[in-house]
């Protein structure tokens, strides 16, 4: 009886002992343990999507791909996939599976170190979220504890969704959603139960089972878990071997953010971050819907492309991108490149190495492909006279003058090969060295529906739209014309097209010319703007003052560094194509501009809005001023440097821009309903070659993708506003030795047209009224 009582009382103490031991560690584990709330308020970084006008994706950003979905947004195989390989007694258990516990033991104390875990889901979103990686008991302990505690303060439910999102997957994915495009091309919710057998068996090394990486060893870890799921009774035989059976695609579901529109999409991710910071743009899920439009942005895009190309071959042929024999590493990017001949169409580009040629051909090998490229397609190759206009070597006859045996090239598909043939015709191409940009804007809303900053944005992300600032040239001459409109003149008034020269401060000495280096005598505010005349503008300037024009630059809200002396009339302050565009929409506009929008609206992850824009505009001019002015830039379409654009045959206004030496080239262009802006050039600033001008290379991009998108719009005409009269304006223009009799219709403001005179034809003007500025002609101007 005594041994008995002895026996108890030892038991007793033994178990108050263990109790209170038990009780110490577990205050000693719980002394620093983080608040596991936190998890409740479960904001993990998610992608940032942004979208185009008609909804589509136009791009991500994120640290961590993961985009959150819940339960019933994923295939039902899917969260019981992940239980059969990771926690399968998930249901069962508060948060800690003790057996578990006990074989991770059993198997560490024989291995001598810390092997296995045996966490269960809601230990591994602890570990995850609130612990360290650190493999040790006390992070254990750490973990079962809060564990138990999260268990007893979110539903099952609710820390499973946790788990499936916040899980990496492997190829940077966090979350079944994310690994699930990442890997079969699909959202979670269309995923087969093979697909959510092969996700499920990533966790425990998502490198090294990557399908990717290890088709093998994923499909080792795939049939592992469509074993537990149907041990667990979750599936059935004969689904477990139909799911095993099933062919397996990889496939990554595309990424915008590297396709159309990538300029754009990089000029919104500059705007998010200055208004809401990285962290923001980045980590947390916003929704940033955009006015980029997807067909005006693929036409401008394309346009771009093959006016620099065009641009390219007018300089005739570099040489080859490099010879296999010299360059070994170009023999490497050949081998790289990925040919499908089933997915080439024609039109594509692609990279190839001669292996033969002859005077009417060269023979080309493309990965598996080979070739010809005719001697016919190599005729661009003629090296032009960069000083002369429209001076070319003899023609290329002899495809040896132009390419060797080993040259690597670029070229694109002309014609496939016929059932039964082999060879493939190719044309040799040019990756052009210049670049460009086009922006356009809606001038009612100043939404931008197409922005493209470069050639290619995988080979130069600077962005010329919105960063370059470049000399607009004669597209600044509108800006100056207005001013002279509200200073007196009309456009039938008269201006010296003479030589002139300016001394500077320094004592240089300033030669202006037009760019045909022609003199014309008289000429009208009306014909010096449509002819694009440098002496006439500069002579207007020097009328109305330097300082008007910069003050009237600055109030279109143009953003530069105004020189201050009469070359700022010729466009001598550089601007960006997208401030420029801006500005001009004070024309069509009827007086006043309006910012441009690219962002419409931006929502946070519960869809809640945080940001709308709305047109925010400016009044600078009367709207019989910009009426004015937008005539004028009609008849430089109809009858000037802009006539090229008549191809439309719709109501256009625009104005052609070039700078010395043909450094750069603009047109710009519109309609009452949309606005173009395009600009080429060199980044070092550089010739592009005589002719290279505002019409013959930057007009041409504009037109093209102008077809592309004006049936989308009905015709419509430049509105006439009050207070304007049409009016007859007939006298003489040119010089003393060839004066010519010239009439036109014109823009007047009410009080200032012609009046005619009883002793000349009812078509004709008084002298007084002919719009000869005196003072202008008394001081030699």
């Amino acid at each position: 009886m005594k041994i008995l009582k002895y026996l108890l009382y030892t038991a007793t103490a033994l178990t108050i002992l263990a109790a209170g031991s038990f009780y110490g560690l577990y205050r000693w584990a719980s002394a620093d343990l983080p608040n596991f709330t936190e998890i409740t308020d479960y904001t993990p970084a998610l992608v940032t999507t942004v979208y185009d006008k008609q909804g589509g994706v136009l791009g991500y950003f994120y640290h961590e791909k993961r985009f959150l979905v819940r339960l019933d947004e994923m295939n039902k195989w899917l969260p019981m996939a992940f239980l059969a390989a990771e926690d399968a007694a998930f249901y069962d258990h508060e948060g800690v599976d003790l057996m578990a516990i006990f074989r991770a033991f059993l198997i560490n104390l024989k291995s001598g170190r810390v092997k296995q875990g045996g966490s269960t889901i809601t230990q591994q979103i602890v570990k995850q979220l609130l612990l360290t990686n650190v493999k040790s008991y006390e992070r254990k302990l750490k973990e079962a504890i809060l564990a138990y505690r999260l268990e007893n303060y979110l539903t099952k439910e609710e820390i499973l969704t946790i788990y499936l999102n916040e899980i990496f997957l492997g190829s940077n994915s966090y979350g079944v959603e994310a690994a699930a495009r990442t890997y079969f091309g699909k959202h979670a919710l269309d995923l087969t139960l093979a697909e959510c057998a092969m996700l499920a068996g990533l966790p425990q090394a998502p490198s090294r089972y990557s399908p990717y990486a290890n088709f093998d060893l994923a499909k080792d870890r795939q049939r592992y878990v469509l074993g537990q799921m149907h041990e667990q009774g979750w599936i059935t035989e004969a689904e477990r071997q139909e799911a095993l059976e099933q062919e397996i695609v990889l496939k990554r579901m595309p990424d915008p953010s590297w396709g159309t529109g990538a300029y754009y999409l990089e000029e919104v991710r500059r705007w998010l971050i200055d208004k809401y910071g990285k962290n923001q743009v980045y980590e947390r899920g916003l929704s940033v819907y955009t006015a980029c439009d997807p067909k005006h942005q693929a036409a401008a895009e394309a346009a771009l492309r093959e006016g620099l190309e065009n641009s390219a071959k007018r300089r005739g042929w570099p040489g080859p991108l490099g010879n296999v024999d010299e360059d070994p590493q170009l023999l490497q990017r050949l081998e790289a490149q990925e040919v499908v001949p089933d997915d080439i169409a024609a039109g594509d580009w692609l990279m190839a190495m001669v292996t033969d040629v002859s005077k009417s051909k060269a023979q080309i090998k493309v990965g598996p492909l080979t070739g010809t490229i005719p001697v016919s397609s190599m005729s661009w190759c003629r090296k032009p006279n960069l000083r002369q206009r429209a001076s070319w070597a003899r023609k290329i006859s002899d495809a040896r003058k132009v390419v060797g045996k080993g040259d690597v090239v670029w070229v694109s598909v002309k014609e496939r090969p016929e059932q039964g043939e082999k060879d493939w015709i190719f044309d040799l191409e040019l990756e052009p060295e210049v670049q460009g940009a086009l922006v356009s804007i809606v001038p009612e809303t100043g939404e931008v529906p197409a922005l493209v900053g470069g050639y290619d944005y995988m080979r130069s992300e600077y962005n010329r739209a919105t960063q370059a600032r470049r000399q607009p040239g004669s597209a600044f001459k509108p800006l100056v014309y207005s001013v002279a409109l509200d200073n007196g003149m009309t456009p039938a008034t008269l201006v010296k097209d003479t030589a002139i020269v300016f001394e500077n401060e320094d004592g240089s000495v300033w030669r202006p010319e037009n760019y045909a280096h022609r003199f014309y005598g008289w000429l009208s505010l009306r014909t010096a703007l449509v002819k694009s005349k440098n002496l006439v503008t500069i002579r207007v300037a020097h009328k109305v003052g330097i300082q008007k024009i910069i003050e009237r630059a600055k109030a279109l809200g143009l953003e530069a560094d105004f020189p201050q002396d009469l070359s700022v009339a010729l466009g001598s302050a550089s601007v960006t194509p997208i401030n420029l565009c801006s500005a001009y929409t004070v024309f069509p506009r009827g007086g006043s501009w309006v910012e441009p929008r690219l962002v419409l609206e931006v929502q946070d992850v519960w869809g809640e809005q945080i940001y709308s824009s709305e047109p925010v505009t400016h009044e600078v001019i009367s709207p019989q001023t910009a009426y004015q002015i937008c005539y004028l830039m009609q008849e430089v379409v109809q009858q000037g440097t802009g006539r090229r654009a008549r191809v439309l045959g719709r109501p256009l206004a625009g104005k052609t821009g070039t700078t010395n030496d043909e450094r750069d080239a603009w047109f710009m262009g519109y309609s009452p309903y949309l606005l173009t802006g395009v600009y080429v050039g060199f980044d070092e600033p550089r010739s592009m070659g005589a002719g290279e001008a505002g019409s013959s290379t930057a007009l041409p991009i504009w037109i093209d993708y102008r077809k592309e998108i004006e049936e989308d719009y009905p015709l419509q005409d430049f509105e006439q506003p009050d207070g304007i009269v049409i009016s007859r304006a007939s006298f003489e223009e040119g010089s003393r030795d060839g004066m010519r009799m010239v009439s036109y219709f014109l823009p007047f403001k009410e009080g200032t047209q012609p009046v005619p005179t009883p002793t000349t034809n009812p078509g004709s003007t008084a002298p007084g009224a002919q719009g000869v500025d005196d003072d202008l002609l008394k001081q030699g101007f």
